[in-house]
């Protein structure tokens, strides 16, 4: 779908992550300068997991800087998103970090600070340039162009404690479930059971569960599944932006605000689809799709922890922007043709 998509001021500072990447630029020694950065429209982009690395790395790894050098990297971060963003992704990394210690033998993938970072593009009020914070549990990517910034792919996740850092997501998707008449709720209920066993193949995997718009899915092609915008009553509409709003609470207030207006914009056709129970309790699964918003909230079994069947505290969400703005591709082909 064209013209879902334009260059405008959001009201992001960029004068304040410019001087945070410049500063950790400036900090890192001649030789791991190279490393440190990718061409803005290199393939870097796209190789990104939430599991083992399956390719060769890129950027520079947190653990093995100094920890000016890593304060400098997370002060990128911290400059970009809103504080709430901050401290989800940080939250992130120490659950991680946590699952480590109980489950002792991985040093490879289960520690605080085994996160690959890469700038793309050079730093620049103008120009188009960004991040990429990439490891277990959590894959950020950020275009900053001007005063606009795009948040995704991201892949916030834990095998640790997510019922707790995941509140916000899983209350507003039950007050959603639960406000809906039993005719609607057949149209969102997708299967009543989340049991690999009561579900298809194609949703039980070990690696997915039942994720569509994971790592590796760039450009895919997604039927909308559920119960539309449309059929929705005011209150239920407003309950499902509010459901949107945890996942794009990691933007600062302009770009969050005009993320919002994208989605009301589209809330006739965005469609709402569940998975499981909706007591609160029970693991679930659930998928937000519109033109201009891909959200996916999932519940899963053991990977390092030995639960067989999803279970509330291992928990994945991926937040994506369908029709060629993931990476902000659409907003770089905009640029490109009106600026070069």
């Amino acid at each position: 779908m064209p013209g879902l998509f334009t260059i405008a001021d959001e009201g992001f500072d960029v004068d304040g992550v410019v001087r945070a990447a410049r500063a950790y630029l400036d900090g890192l020694h001649a030789g791991q300068r190279p490393a440190a950065s990718a061409a803005i429209d290199g393939p870097e982009w796209r190789l990104w997991i939430n599991a083992f690395l399956t390719f060769p790395s890129h950027g520079l790894l947190l653990e093995e800087l100094t920890e000016r050098q890593r304060s400098a990297a997370l002060a990128v971060i911290a400059a970009t998103l809103s504080a709430a963003g901050h401290g989800l992704v940080r939250d992130a990394m120490q659950l991680n970090g946590r699952l480590g210690e109980l489950c002792a033998g991985y040093p490879d993938t289960l520690t605080e600070w085994k996160y690959w970072f890469t700038l793309f593009g050079t730093p620049s009020r103008d120009e188009p340039w960004g991040w990429q914070l990439m490891g277990h549990h959590l894959d950020v990517n950020c275009l900053i162009l001007g005063r606009q910034i795009v948040l995704t792919p991201s892949f916030v996740g834990t095998e640790f404690d997510g019922e707790q850092l995941f509140a916000d997501h899983i209350r507003a998707g039950v007050e959603l479930m639960t406000s809906l008449a039993p005719a609607q709720r057949d149209a969102a209920l997708l299967y009543p059971s989340i049991r690999s066993a009561d579900l298809p193949p194609a949703l039980s995997g070990a690696a997915d569960g039942r994720t569509r718009a994971g790592a590796g899915q760039d450009n895919l092609i997604l039927r909308y599944e559920g119960i539309a915008g449309d059929r929705l009553s005011p209150g239920q509409r407003e309950l499902l932006v509010n459901l949107i709003r945890p996942y794009l609470a990691a933007l600062p207030s302009g770009p969050m605000e005009a993320r919002l207006e994208q989605v009301r914009r589209h809330l006739d056709d965005t469609h709402f689809a569940w998975i499981g129970g909706w007591g609160g309790s029970e693991p679930c699964y659930y998928k937000i799709h519109s033109p201009v918003l891909i959200v996916e909230y999932d519940n899963h079994s053991g990977i390092f922890l030995d639960n067989d069947e999803p279970e509330p505290y291992h928990v994945h969400t991926v937040v994506r922007t369908p029709n060629g703005n993931d990476y902000g591709k659409d907003l770089l082909r905009q640029h490109y043709a009106r600026f070069h």
